[in-house]
C-alpha cells in the first residue's frame, strides 16, 4: 500500500476526533492504492517515458545488508526488504471490527497512486533534513 502522508494526516486528524473510532483498529490502505513492486515500477516508466534496467536481489542478499551496512545505510535496506518481500504492509488482516479510514470518509478524496507519481513528477517535496542521524 503506497499512501500520500499528506492524507493520511488529514485522515489521522478525523478519526482522532471520530466517536465511532474510539477503542478501534483503523487502517488506511485503499483498495486501489494496494500495488505491487512490479506495477509501481511499471506505472513509474509510463509516466517517465523510460525504460529501468532491473536487477534481481534476493532476499537474504537484502537480509545481510540490512545487518551490515552501517546506521543509517541500513535504514532504507530494511524498509525495502520490510515492504516489497516481506509485505508488512499488507500482511495483516482486517477483522470486523477494525475500519478503514477510506470507507469511513468516503467523502475524503485520497491521493490515488497514479496522481502521486504525477506530484513527485512536477512537484517533489523537500528532502527531510537527517538531524537524528548527522
Amino acid at each position: 500500500v503506497l499512501n500520500y502522508e499528506e492524507d493520511v494526516g488529514k485522515y489521522t486528524i478525523k478519526v482522532a476526533n471520530d466517536p465511532r473510532a474510539r477503542n478501534r483498529v483503523i487502517t488506511y490502505r485503499p483498495e486501489p492504492n494496494i500495488i505491487s513492486q512490479h506495477r509501481l515500477i511499471s506505472l513509474w516508466e509510463e509516466k517517465t517515458g523510460r525504460s529501468f534496467k532491473k536487477v534481481y536481489v534476493p532476499e537474504e542478499d537484502l537480509v545481510k545488508l540490512s545487518q551490515t551496512l552501517p546506521p543509517p545505510e541500513n535504514i532504507p535496506v530494511s524498509i525495502l526488504h520490510s515492504i516489497f518481500v516481506k509485505g508488512d504492509l499488507m500482511s495483516y488482516e482486517i477483522n470486523e471490527d477494525d475500519l478503514e479510514a477510506s470507507r469511513l470518509y468516503p467523502e475524503m478524496q485520497y491521493t490515488a497512486i497514479d496522481q502521486l507519481l504525477d506530484i513527485f513528477l512536477t512537484g517533489p517535496p523537500e528532502p527531510l533534513a537527517m538531524a537524528a542521524f548527522g
